[in-house]
């Protein structure tokens, strides 16, 4: 009896002593943080301005009614009319991904991301490397009813004390075969730093 209890003490110590003994490598100035933390390190665009931007337009837009029965959508990237470097691609893809996640619209392949579509179905359909029975099919792509465009563009005031950034996102969403506008929204951003 005393033995099966040692035994089952030293491998309690042993599960217990190998649970934490992962290193920890790199700056101890470094840690983790919030993700949806308020970020303020200085006024130019970043991630809680495209946290915001993201949220309000896919409520927005989900809310609208006009996504009735999941139309297929094609997004086009957002354009940058800012005087600061923006990845504008990363507010297109967090509007995309919420919009996905609410399940109102499905997606074409996008506007840079269509030549990687073409590209895979001649692959499969002209290189003779695939079974045939395994090969996507030519002309079955589904054509988007929609399109999202936006831009994002930003006014700057400086003075001796002050650096004002004014942010403005647009948002709208084109029938294809129509050409009319059927929903558009703005996001406005202010953001001051005192010198």
């Amino acid at each position: 009896m005393f033995a099966r209890f040692s035994c089952i003490a030293v491998i309690a110590l042993l599960a217990s002593g190998c649970a934490n003994t992962s290193p920890t490598l790199g700056s101890k100035n470094i840690s983790y943080g919030d993700t949806k933390a308020v970020e303020t390190v200085t006024n130019e665009f970043g991630s809680t301005d495209l946290q915001m931007i993201a949220e309000s337009m896919t409520r927005s837009l989900a809310q609208s009614g006009i996504l009735q029965g999941r139309p297929v959508v094609q997004v086009y990237d957002v354009k940058n009319k800012t005087s600061e470097y923006i990845d504008t691609r990363e507010i297109t893809t967090s509007i995309k991904t919420q919009l996905m996640k609410t399940g109102v619209a499905r997606f074409a392949s996008d506007n840079t991301a269509m030549q990687s579509q073409v590209d895979q179905l001649k692959l499969q359909n002209q290189s003779g490397l695939y079974k045939k029975s395994t090969v996507a099919k030519t002309g079955n792509m589904i054509a988007a009813k929609y399109r999202i465009e936006g831009s994002i563009s930003s006014i700057v005031k400086r003075s001796s004390d002050y650096k004002d950034v004014f942010y403005k996102f647009s948002l709208q969403l084109i029938d294809v075969e129509s050409g009319l506008a059927e929903w558009m929204d703005e996001k406005e951003i202010r953001k001051t730093t005192e010198r």
